[in-house]
């Protein structure tokens, strides 16, 4: 599976909206820039509007008479942000993407309980990989958010994840909890939590996926590892969907696959009424795009 998958079927969707909070960056206008050619969907860009202006006219002119593009000032950030929320809690759009703000201020605006995207779900971070030598997408969770979530949460961000994995076309999701070693040990919980897991989907706690650990990473990837060390399920050496312990296994995972293996990504906040997409400005400009495409595919009723 290829990521430009995703922008092929994203391109298919109709009348799908991006409300982008703080437009006024040069590297949000250039992601803009690229989806409106792609006809990816119409943008609501909240900012300062002489800025944006601005850099759509260095950009390229056209974008400020482009019809999938409208424009709306707000004095500050802080507005920008709430009046991208209230865009997608008012179904005047699908997907919320992240500007020249910082995170925490427009998780505030998410978070807000009179007009934000609560659900009661606990939000975490989608990534879906694209690596030379696997067929399917690798798809990992949680690399961004959630520092050290307990046994609950852990449920939730599975849930978050089978439901976008499902949105992109895999249709009963292997999940793997990852811990150090693929043996339940009383003494690591990442195991234990592995195994409730396991036994929580055995028993339909958690539907529409395969759950099947605790697995280390290379039995969870690699069927030849699987084989070699005796693991047989349906799960082990072909995992779709690897869950990781904490923040920090995650990031550092996360990173390795993109700046070690090349590997291509696009990743969302999932949990929320609607996808929100946080790109940082360490991401490419491809990576950006296949950001916004895994979120309105997401987003598709």
């Amino acid at each position: 599976m290829k990521l430009e998958e995703l922008i092929r079927k994203a391109t298919q969707m109709e009348n799908q909206t991006v409300a982008v909070a703080a437009a006024e960056d040069s590297e949000v206008i250039e992601a803009v820039n690229d989806a409106v050619k792609l006809e990816l969907g119409k943008f609501l860009l909240f900012g300062d509007r002489e800025k944006i202006l601005q850099l759509m006219e260095e950009k390229n002119p056209s974008l400020i008479t482009n019809s999938a593009i409208k424009v709306i000032h707000t004095n500050s950030s802080q507005l920008a942000a709430e009046n991208a929320v209230k865009a997608v809690k008012l179904n005047e759009a699908d997907v919320l993407m992240k500007g020249n703000i910082p995170t925490a201020t427009i998780l505030k605006a998410v978070l807000n309980k009179d007009f934000g995207l609560r659900t009661g779900n606990v939000l975490s971070h989608v990534a879906v990989f694209e690596v030379d030598g696997f067929e399917q997408f690798i798809i990992l969770s949680d690399a961004a958010m959630n520092i050290a979530p307990d046994l609950e949460q852990k449920a939730q961000i599975v849930n978050n994840t089978v439901a976008i994995a499902k949105k992109i076309g895999v249709s009963l999701p292997k999940v793997a909890p990852i811990a150090a070693v693929e043996v339940i040990n009383p003494s690591m919980q990442a195991t234990l939590d592995a195994a409730a897991l396991t036994v929580m989907n055995k028993r339909g706690q958690i539907k529409d996926c395969v759950i099947d650990g605790p697995l280390a990473l290379d039995n969870a990837i690699s069927k030849f590892a699987a084989e070699h060390k005796g693991i047989s399920s349906e799960v082990a050496g072909q995992a779709d969907i690897l869950l990781v312990p904490t923040i920090e296994v995650g990031n550092v995972l996360y990173k390795a696959l993109v700046y070690f293996a090349n590997a291509k990504v696009g990743a969302v906040i999932a949990g929320a009424k609607a996808p929100i997409v946080l790109t940082s400005r360490a991401d490419s400009a491809e990576s950006k795009l296949y950001s916004l495409a895994l979120a309105l595919c997401s987003a598709a009723k």
